[in-house]
């Protein structure tokens, strides 16, 4: 019979060699340990090097300084619209650039052109181009949301709403359908409109000016801050087609400036999302009668037209879930210095 290798090195019996036999061997052979004994052994070892791998990349997962960032929810938009005033009766001209050259806004630039970038300089985590991205969104909210001659008419929000982060639309959507003056939902802190019923653009072209700022908060998170002015040439909507004579005083356009002053948040997906999220909107806005209603649409006071007495609507100390309403004198040295008549 003939047996190959394999049959021969798989054997449990093995025959000693002639020298081994020279010996004091009773037996003429000696069993081999079992190839399987082997084998389990080393898949047992093979299995607690795993497991010790296992728990040890755990262990240093659980206890790794560079865990992911905790997701920061957007906060709710807190806002304030304050009338302002005014101490007489409106000044007013059929001509508008000359009620821009008798103003404090002569100097102030048209439209997007007044709105001027800061340098974008690296911070620790945030690239150059991360820190212009933040700025250009911060400029593109204002544009669109008190530049924009169809949002200042009234019209659709709907560009302003695509550049907030998706988790501001609840609010947004309610300032809009719902508007209250309760420091929430005020689409007037959301952007800048004009009842269209009541008034129209004399002018498309809004002078504005004022400084944007932006910092690192932490190594996620960058923040801007807006502060500008906004002048509006207005007319009577009934009037805005054409001056109908000298002695009616809504064929007569006047001036209304805004101040705003927004702060943003920036994480990395709004960088990259083109979007932000609004923490803060401060508005001062004026000539308005401080019992006006402004929730909704600003309603200003126009050429030749002027405050009635008294202060803001009353406000009930008993009442919760409302803001203080607020009322402001606009300075006379903020208006046109143009004669009534």
């Amino acid at each position: 019979m003939v047996f190959d290798e394999s049959f021969v090195r798989a054997a449990r019996l093995q025959e000693f060699s002639a020298q081994e036999r020279m010996g004091d061997h009773t037996r003429a052979v000696r069993r081999r340990p079992g190839l399987h004994r082997t084998l389990s052994r080393q898949l047992l070892i093979l299995v607690v090097l795993i497991a010790v791998a296992f728990g040890t990349a755990i262990y240093m997962g659980l206890r790794s300084p560079y865990q992911p960032p905790a997701v920061k929810r957007p906060e709710p938009l807190r806002m304030t619209v304050t009338p302002l005033a005014p101490t007489g009766r409106v000044p007013g001209s059929r001509s508008v650039p000359d009620l821009y050259a008798h103003s404090p806004a002569a100097e102030l630039r048209v439209g997007a052109r007044g709105i001027n970038l800061p340098p974008a300089r690296r911070t620790s985590h945030f690239s150059d181009s991360q820190v212009m991205a933040a700025l250009v969104t911060a400029k593109d909210y204002l544009v669109e949301s008190a530049l924009d001659p169809d949002v200042l008419a009234g019209g659709s929000p709907r560009e302003v709403r695509l550049l907030i982060d998706p988790e501001q639309y609840a609010q947004f959507d309610q300032s809009f359908a719902r508007p209250e003056a309760d420091g929430r939902h005020a689409a007037t802190g959301w952007l800048v409109r004009f009842d269209p019923a009541r008034t129209a653009l004399a002018d498309e072209r809004v002078r504005t000016e004022g400084t944007l700022r932006i910092v690192e908060t932490d190594k996620n998170t960058l923040e801007v801050t807006s502060d500008h002015t906004f002048v509006y040439a207005l007319r009577g909507a009934e009037n805005a087609a054409s001056a109908k004579g000298a002695d009616d005083e809504q064929a007569r356009a006047s001036l209304f400036t805004v101040r705003r002053e927004l702060h943003f948040r920036f994480d990395r997906d709004d960088l990259r999302m083109h979007r932000a999220e609004v923490l803060t909107s401060t508005t001062q806005a004026g000539p308005l009668a401080c019992a006006a209603e402004s929730a909704s649409h600003l309603r200003p006071l126009l050429a030749g037209q002027k405050a009635k007495a008294g202060g803001p609507a009353g406000t009930d100390p008993y009442a919760t879930g409302g803001a203080t309403p607020l009322c402001g004198s606009l300075a006379a040295s903020a208006q046109p210095s143009l004669s009534a008549s």
